[in-house]
């Protein structure tokens, strides 16, 4: 008896318990990858009874709307990525896994102290260097190089900035210069990138990391007139070429070609993208406000999602999610699989594909006219600005061509 009375005693105790408390404010996030601590900030807030997570990088803040509290552990689902982070809070502590869910063998080990609103220095204090300025870089890997843009901004030792790529570029980067070395981080919920650089003479010479697995080189110097190739230039029609063409299923199962009728006589722009990849939320978040305004003069838009997963009800899971958390007013298609090389299988009359996203852009007689590879997104400032013009210049250049019919 004298049991039974402790057993239910205990049992009262543990279910009576409160949950732990998700403290409002400012957290300090760090992901540890490589040998390296990724550092990051978001701030928790609280609503009746609901709480809201804003992934911070410089000016942006992206909300994570899909938080849940299980006694002392928090779940904060990434926004429209098929990712979390998972951790357990203790007081103004927390101690978790970054999760991607499509690849768990990627998985990396997170913490967060509250309170701390710093990246990498808790102060700002005196240098003797600076970074400001534009530089005209080299990246390498194993494999390969590409050339590449830095764009930072530095006031005191606190420094901005992003690497712009034929590929896309970096988003928002913010960082300090600790014992004159330039480092840099950012973490959207899916991307989770370190740059770790210092200046050798002229040149800047500097690590990238990428999550679990990805590390690159670069190199430099100070170019105010540094430049990427043409992204116009990367993607090519096949010769022979001239027109895109395809069946993929939308959401509801139906087949979708670009020789549809409600494409004909229509500017078509198809977007190679993926719900995975955040240079194509940034695209997709352009193209929906861009849509919503120039709709009706004769546009449409396609959505062709090559997703991690070649599986058609899990890729519809995750593009309805994006659709429906960015509100986007055009159509989807799923494509395949997210790998380059794949989507050339899908869209054999192309060269080759670089980047995701790549947007291609059709006249109203179903002929390609141009293809951009890449984006360049908000966090480029004024290459973002040269984009929107150059996007604008194409489509009323294809709007003004006489109408004719896709044959």
């Amino acid at each position: 008896m004298r049991f039974f009375v402790i057993l239910l005693l205990a049992t009262s105790l543990i279910s009576c318990s409160s949950p732990a408390e998700f403290k409002t404010g400012t957290w300090r996030g760090l992901i540890a990858m490589q040998g390296h601590e990724l550092p990051f900030n978001f701030d928790v807030e609280k609503k009746d009874g609901k709480y809201a997570v804003y992934l911070k990088n410089v000016t942006e803040r992206i909300l994570l709307d899909e938080v849940t509290m299980n006694g002392d552990s928090v779940k904060m689902n990434l926004h429209i990525f098929d990712a979390a982070l998972h951790a357990k809070i203790d007081g103004d502590h927390m101690t978790g896994t970054f999760e991607k869910y499509y690849a768990p063998e990627v998985n990396l080990p997170f913490t967060a102290t509250f309170g701390e609103t710093f990246r990498f220095a808790k102060e700002d204090v005196p240098v003797q260097v600076n970074y400001t300025g534009k530089y005209q870089l080299l990246f390498s890997t194993d494999k390969d190089q590409y050339a590449s843009v830095g764009i930072f901004e530095q006031k005191g030792s606190r420094v901005t900035g992003t690497f712009l790529t034929p590929m896309g570029d970096y988003r928002y980067l913010e960082g300090d210069i600790v014992n004159d070395r330039l480092l840099l981080s950012t973490f959207d919920g899916n991307h989770a990138f370190i740059f770790d650089a210092a200046f050798k003479g002229d040149s800047l010479v500097g690590d990238y990391y990428s999550g679990k697995l990805t590390h690159e080189t670069f190199k430099g110097v100070r170019n105010e007139q540094a430049a990427i190739p043409d992204v116009e230039k990367q993607t090519l029609m096949r010769e022979g070429y001239d027109r895109i063409d395809f069946s993929f299923p939308d959401m509801a199962g139906n087949k979708v070609t670009p020789s549809d009728e409600r494409f004909k006589g229509k500017v078509l722009i198809l977007q190679i993208f993926g719900t995975w990849c955040p240079n194509c939320m940034d695209e997709t978040k352009f193209l929906t406000s861009w849509y919503k305004e120039n709709h009706d003069r004769g546009v449409e838009i396609l959505g062709l999602a090559y997703e991690r997963k070649n599986d058609f009800e899990y890729a519809k899971t995750r593009i309805n999610k994006m659709v429906a958390k960015l509100g986007v007013p055009y159509g989807f298609v799923f494509a395949g699989l997210n790998d380059k090389e794949e989507v050339v299988k899908t869209l054999p009359m192309l060269n080759k594909v670089i980047a995701f996203p790549t947007t291609i852009f059709i006249g109203k007689d179903g002929k390609v006219k141009h293809i951009h590879a890449g984006f360049e997104g908000p966090g480029t400032g004024i290459y973002y600005e040269k984009f929107q013009q150059r996007f604008n210049e194409i489509v009323n250049e294809l709007l003004n061509e006489p109408v004719a019919l896709n044959k």
